[in-house]
């Protein structure tokens, strides 16, 4: 019996992130990539899977990776999804131990040159048709070279909350898209070296994108990281216990002489904080406000209610972001909000309040 031809991309979702900038909205049980954070009603998981259906053919082509105390929130928002294609890790052990599952599995199923790419949950993208464009580009590349390809974004300001990808050498030109071999990844940097990043013109934003032929990752894996590999491709999801926690980008990406980028420029969010809500809906408002807000004398801020009938009313507050859910509220300056995971902490440690998480 032949196998049958795969889809020019298997798309996979990686949806077994916290979240924990999101608190209080964001929970153990209900993460950022399960909720609606522009007031649609749509979940960030939601708008993933629609946005990668295209690309794959049809919900038989989509796969997603996700925490086992997550599964069944990821049946329920995605109930089209085929039970096989939903791959349940029993512990998180980060993303490079999910790549290696779920590329092992891909060979398994298709084939070591079928091509797969790997998407966060909870991305924001403002251009389908561009995002398609650029992924048949980059599926291109990955088979034509036997590349791992990455999205780079191109920076619009010297953020420092981002990863950055050097480009090197041009390596050729895939729907009028060039791409570049890497020349190296440097993690979140300080102010002063982002702005010379985005001032040299040769630097983009990591979005955690990647495509590939799936036995170019698999050899990769091997060569960079066997101490994940070799015991997912003995033992399964059984191994996971004991697997060391690695970000793909740290077990792979920094080392491989495989990596490519296509520098894009369609809208991107990767979503990580509160802000983010700010720079999708402000617009020309003084606050940002999903939920009912009743202000005097307040301007630049965020403002969130879980319930439709709670009433939020603020005084004298600038850049200042109030979010309120169920028994817990947040009230934290725009400038902090990535302290928000050490807040969290705090609570984890706490007794009283292990039902807020």
């Amino acid at each position: 019996m032949s196998t049958p031809t795969p889809p020019t991309l298997i798309p996979i979702i990686l949806a077994g992130g916290k979240g924990e900038r999101f608190w209080p909205v964001s929970r153990l049980k209900m993460p950022k990539q399960f909720l609606s954070l522009d007031g649609s009603g749509i979940s960030l998981l939601q708008r993933t899977a629609e946005r990668l259906l295209s690309l794959g053919g049809d919900w038989s082509a989509l796969w997603v990776v996700t925490a086992a105390h997550l599964a069944d929130g990821v049946q329920q928002q995605l109930p089209q999804l085929p039970e096989e294609n939903l791959l349940v890790e029993p512990q998180g052990r980060d993303t490079a131990a999910a790549v290696a599952w779920a590329t092992l599995e891909v060979v398994r199923r298709h084939g070591a040159d079928a091509i797969a790419g790997f998407f966060p949950a909870d991305h924001w993208i403002g251009d389908q048709a561009g995002f398609d464009r650029t992924l048949k580009a980059a599926a291109d590349l990955a088979a034509d070279q036997g590349a791992i390809a990455t999205l780079g974004i191109k920076p619009t300001y010297g953020a420092t909350g981002y990863g950055y990808i050097e480009q090197g050498a041009e390596s050729g030109t895939y729907d009028n898209l060039t791409s570049y071999r890497v020349s190296r990844f440097t993690e979140k940097p300080d102010r002063a070296t982002a702005d010379q990043f985005v001032a040299s013109g040769r630097f983009s934003w990591n979005s955690g994108m990647f495509i590939f032929p799936a036995g170019v990752m698999q050899a990769e894996l091997a060569a960079h990281a066997p101490q994940i590999l070799e015991p997912i491709a003995a033992a399964g999801v059984a191994a996971y216990a004991d697997l060391p926690k690695l970000s793909i980008d740290y077990a792979v990406m920094e080392k491989t002489q495989k990596a490519y980028v296509l520098p894009v420029d369609f809208p991107w969010d990767d979503l990580g904080d509160w802000n983010a809500i700010e720079r999708l809906l402000k617009g020309d408002q003084s606050n940002v406000a999903l939920a009912q807000h009743v202000a005097l004398d307040t301007q630049d801020s965020i403002v969130y209610a879980s319930d439709p009938e709670e009433v939020i009313v603020t005084i004298g507050l600038e850049d200042v972001v109030v979010v309120r859910d169920g028994k817990a509220t947040l009230v934290v300056h725009k400038d902090r909000t990535q302290d928000i995971k050490q807040a969290v902490k705090q609570l984890q440690a706490d007794p009283r309040f292990q039902n807020l998480l």
